[in-house]
């Protein structure tokens, strides 16, 4: 008889500040994380939308590539061979989205990379990835580094996002400067005695900033912003939802290694420069996509009915023909109904056009929607 070995899940530095919080603890990408507190998901939601919401994100990866020679030149054209943004152009003190892409244009994670504001750090950027992911991605980027050029995976710094309208109000309490920064911006603030780096960010659609903080003072940092009576802590529950009324894309459901960012409409995040020139893994398939358009795409969807259409609902045209099917979907807290998003076939992908979703047998109507489904609201 084969005895199943039990899975030994990682913590973050602040489990012990969820537990005695109320958290109901879940695993979640190898970790032990907070799924929700006492006022549960969907009161965690509107607080979010309406004050200031503080997460703990230390389960993802974080990383730095670092040129010997201090050449952001050097550094950046490292990457750009693996990631479909214009990294060499990006200004000191700002960060991109982009993808990591396999030589059949597919999306291996998805990621953000940050430059520095402070000229000592030139040549270093810093890679914010998904914790899922973050070990093959480690593995991936190394092999592609050329001499001169290495990764630097950071043990010693995690993540926190505080999100919400009132966020910019709680974080300038800290350092006046971060209220006049605009969205995808970073800069450098102390709290709570410790330098951190702040960027203008976050995965929510409301304004909001991600912290990236000294893994050893995160609990004191934890601890100072939420004295403040304007944030609360949220788990993960509502950072799921508010991200799928942002219209943002979730790794593992959106987005996977045969999905390229073109079927995934983030076309938006592939510079110009890096659309002429190419240079990256699965160029071909990505830059074809481009021009002549892709087979399916990720669309919004919304029903008039109650029922949750859950990931993998297949998707039907009016005929009954199969056209697709459901990555996410949930109960959207801001718009009072069930939203979801999926990947339909690019004839059956305009706006407005007539869907069947198959929620437990049944046909549902529904109607393909713009995306995001709640407007963002980012500092720009």
């Amino acid at each position: 008889m084969v005895m199943a070995t039990k899975v030994s899940l990682k913590r973050t530095p602040l489990y012990h500040a969820h537990v005695s919080s109320g958290a109901k603890i879940m695993p979640f990408a190898g970790y032990e994380m907070p799924l929700h507190y006492h006022g549960g998901i969907i009161e965690e939601h509107n607080w979010t939308r309406k004050n200031a919401g503080l997460f703990d994100v230390g389960h993802m990866g974080v990383a730095r590539i670092l040129d010997k020679s201090g050449s952001h030149d050097r550094a950046a054209q490292a990457i750009e061979k693996l990631v479909p943004a214009d990294i060499q152009e990006l200004p000191p003190g700002f960060q991109r989205y982009t993808q990591l892409t396999n030589t059949d244009g597919g999306i291996l994670d998805d990621l953000i990379i940050s430059r520095s504001p402070d000229r000592k750090h030139e040549g270093m950027l810093t890679l914010v990835l998904n914790a899922a992911r973050k070990n093959l991605d480690y593995a991936h980027i190394d092999s592609y580094l050329p001499t001169g050029v290495k990764l630097q995976p950071l043990s010693d710094f995690m993540l926190l996002a505080l999100q919400g309208p009132a966020a910019s109000d709680v974080i300038k309490s800290y350092d006046i400067r971060a209220d006049s920064m605009r969205f995808m911006s970073v800069a450098t603030i102390t709290i709570a005695g410790t330098q951190i780096q702040l960027s203008r960010s976050g995965y929510t659609g409301e304004d909001g900033f991600e912290l990236l903080v000294p893994t050893e003072k995160a609990i004191e940092i934890w601890e100072s912003i939420s004295s403040d009576p304007r944030v609360k802590p949220i788990g993960l529950g509502a950072r799921n939802c508010l991200r799928l009324e942002a219209g943002l894309c979730l790794y593992g459901h959106d987005l996977d290694e045969t999905t390229s960012p073109v079927e995934a409409c983030l076309t938006w995040s592939i510079q110009k420069t890096r659309r002429q020139k190419g240079g990256f893994l699965g160029e071909r398939r990505i830059l074809d996509e481009i021009r002549v358009g892709p087979q399916r795409k990720r669309v919004g969807l919304m029903s008039s009915h109650q029922a949750l259409a859950r990931e993998g609902t297949p998707i039907h045209d009016v005929s009954g023909k199969l056209r697709g099917s459901v990555t996410s979907g949930s109960y959207g807290p801001t718009v009072a109904g069930p939203v979801a998003m999926g990947y339909i076939q690019a004839c059956n992908s305009e706006v407005g056009t007539d869907v069947f979703l198959m929620i437990r047998g049944k046909a549902c109507a529904a109607k393909v929607v713009a995306l995001p489904f709640v407007h963002h609201h980012y500092k720009r």
